[in-house]
């Protein structure tokens, strides 16, 4: 396998219905939303379901959640000190950030893609690596609605001992939904960071398959099976290693509103989807799953 030799960019654009893509811990759990009423995802959540799905395709990965690890590692650092070619290069005199960083990008497609700090205790070498990989955060295109019921758990966790039968508070609680958004988000591989982590066109490929099929095995009761799809994958793949046009223009070619005759949008069918051409520079568009 060859390091990456070309500058790709990406957009994806997704859609959420009775659904919440990201909570905020700060705030309830209600789904993230920014000061002019739009949605938002985090890139950190995006990235860990490109790190589910990379696993799901029987990929190694460093940075896994409980629910979905596949070893019997609870923790990252448990993780790193079960690898021998990492380890080899962590302590004593062959201690060595360089061979350090390499056998980890070699290990784990997520450090060589998005990239990694290893400063544990306990070894000689601190690491940080820049992955090539960059992921923008989601942003919905129109404001979003947000509806909030009160429910009741399954589980009495509380009881008190004048009336072992009476619900406690924790017993309720809330649940909260995006009625429909449109999400958009954009990223893009860098190819002089890929060089560093060896980071290859056969790994983005494996990146680009991720992205086309995120929620694929991501159901949870705050996303139901539907509740949230990949329309379109656009995959832009310049003819050079610093690429043609800078990202942020080339993310600027996809251009989305809303239908003349749309006052208020209900579907994904109610934006238009226009790609603006760029001379050289040709798009691939891939159908979400």
């Amino acid at each position: 396998m060859s390091t990456l030799d070309r500058k790709i960019d990406f957009a994806v654009v997704l859609s959420v219905r009775n659904a919440n893509p990201n909570g905020d811990p700060l705030n309830g759990n209600r789904p993230r939303q920014n000061y002019d009423g739009l949605g938002e995802i985090s890139d950190v959540c995006i990235k860990r379901k490109i790190r589910n799905r990379l696993l799901d395709m029987g990929e190694s990965i460093l940075v896994q959640s409980d629910e979905k690890r596949t070893d019997g590692y609870r923790s990252i650092k448990d993780r790193v000190d079960a690898n021998e070619s990492v380890q080899e290069h962590a302590k004593g005199k062959k201690a060595n950030k360089e061979l350090y960083a390499d056998a980890a990008c070699q290990s784990w497609i997520d450090v060589r893609s998005f990239g990694q700090v290893f400063a544990f205790s306990g070894t000689d070498v601190s690491v940080g690596i820049r992955g090539p990989v960059s992921i923008h955060t989601a942003v919905s295109l129109d404001r979003i609605d947000i509806t909030s019921m009160q429910i009741t758990k399954s589980v009495n966790s509380v009881t008190t001992a004048k009336d072992p039968d009476k619900k406690g508070s924790d017993t309720m609680g809330m649940k909260h939904r995006v009625d429909f958004g449109v999400y958009v988000f954009y990223g893009s591989i860098n190819t002089q960071l890929a060089e560093k982590t060896g980071f290859t066109y056969e790994d983005a490929e494996k990146i680009r398959e991720s992205l086309r099929t995120l929620f694929e095995n991501d159901t949870s009761s705050a996303r139901p099976d539907g509740s949230m799809e990949v329309h379109q994958l656009y995959w832009w793949e310049h003819n050079s290693k610093m690429g043609q046009y800078s990202s942020a223009k080339v993310h600027r070619s996809l251009q989305i509103g809303l239908k003349p005759d749309v006052m208020e949008p209900k579907s994904y069918e109610d934006y238009e989807y226009t790609l603006v051409p760029l001379e050289g520079l040709a798009v691939q568009q891939y159908e979400g799953l």
